[in-house]
């Protein structure tokens, strides 16, 4: 039997890469705006002349990423048998409601699950990257070139772990799609609630893209916790910049100038 896609699976597959282009394209008009100047963590100067990467080629990575990411995809998707795992339809009595409130916990605790394993996967592959010269120069070294992140900067392989463990593909991926952008996208919005949900977010990631950061904040993209398990872990501080916008520093960098 060959491998033959249904377009169900196609759609699956295809769907986080559909929400990142558009969560992104959001914040790119939003940072276009400048009505959100003041909470842009890197001035529109800093982009231009801190970053090492153009968008063009931080674009470029990103698509050739995803290109493998829905080639992985589709691969699961053909071993698993195509079920993302959420069940569809009413509850019209009270045992098919009992029933869909242990489903809807049951998906909860995927997701918990899946937060738990994509951090790990992305922490220590990540302290990897840091910490190995070749493979620092040879798989992640683009990603620093960007000081001043994009919104679409976010690497997209990592999730693979976490698509196995939730069950959920295209859910669960969307959900680490979208909380990748927030902790790039360089607007510390204090109405977003993925700020307000997780310690770990634009301001947190910026300090590790800021120069001398590399061994800093290297959890994403949900918590902190093994940053404070294993000795990574930098606080940080907002600060008002005289260009009306935003700084973060780490608490020990701020310490030593205030």
């Amino acid at each position: 039997m060959g491998f033959i896609i249904s377009g169900e699976e196609l759609a699956v597959a295809l769907a986080p890469v559909a929400v990142y282009w558009i969560y992104s394209g959001v914040y790119v008009a939003l940072g276009s705006a400048g009505a959100l100047d003041r909470y842009r963590l890197h001035s529109r100067r800093d982009e231009e002349t801190k970053n090492m990467a153009s968008k063009k080629d931080v674009v470029k990575g990103v698509l050739l990423q995803q290109a493998i990411q829905v080639a992985i995809s589709l691969a699961v998707l053909k071993q698993d048998g195509g079920d993302d795992g959420v069940e569809t339809g009413q509850a019209s009595t009270p045992a098919a409601a009992a029933a869909a409130a242990a489903a809807l916990l049951g998906v909860a605790a995927r997701f918990g699950v899946a937060m738990v394993v994509l951090d790990t996967w992305q922490y220590f592959m990540h302290r990897l990257m840091h910490a190995s010269p070749y493979m620092y120069q040879r798989f992640h070294s683009r990603h620093h070139r960007v000081v001043a992140p994009y919104a679409f900067l976010t690497e997209t392989l990592s999730g693979a772990a976490a698509f196995l463990a939730s069950g959920m593909a295209a859910a669960f991926f969307a959900l680490a799609t979208v909380k990748g952008i927030d902790d790039h996208c360089g607007l510390m919005l204090p109405w977003n609630p993925l700020h307000a949900a997780f310690g770990n977010n634009t301001a947190y990631h910026d300090v590790h893209h800021q120069r001398g950061g590399g061994r800093r904040n290297l959890s994403q993209p949900f918590f902190v916790v093994w940053d404070r398990l294993l000795g990574t872990h930098a606080g940080y501080v907002v600060l008002a910049t005289k260009d009306g916008g935003l700084e973060a520093k780490a608490m020990e960098d701020y310490r030593h100038v205030a």
